[in-house]
């Protein structure tokens, strides 16, 4: 089963879905925004990846953050603020039975999904 984690207007999102759809690919698509994200979850992805892999650093909602939030930035810290604002965590996060793909590259979906 495929699954792509993401905020439904992301322009990212937007394409990653629209390079599945084009290729008959079936997926579920789990709205942050709507549902939400499990903690057992994200810690499961932080401890695959890194913490570092999933914070979008360079997104608006960061960015607005009070400097106070974002210094001394660790796992705890990085997780509790993924956990309160999910537009925080970068996207989409395709899970393709349990492997995992941060962001949006055609030429490394192209290998992931077809050996899938």
């Amino acid at each position: 089963m495929i699954t792509i984690y993401g905020i439904k207007n992301c322009d990212t999102m937007k394409k990653a879905r629209a390079w599945l759809d084009e290729r008959g690919v079936k997926y579920a698509f789990h709205d942050y925004k709507t549902a939400g994200i499990e903690r057992g979850r994200l810690e499961g992805w932080a401890r695959e990846l890194g913490w570092e892999a999933l914070l979008n650093k360079a997104g608006t909602t960061f960015r607005k953050l009070d400097d106070a939030d974002k210094e001394g930035l660790n796992a705890k810290k990085a997780m509790a603020l993924m956990l309160a604002q999910p537009s925080m965590i970068k996207r989409p996060v395709l899970d393709l039975d349990g492997k995992l793909l941060v962001g949006f590259k055609p030429e490394i979906y192209e290998k992931a999904v077809t050996s899938v």
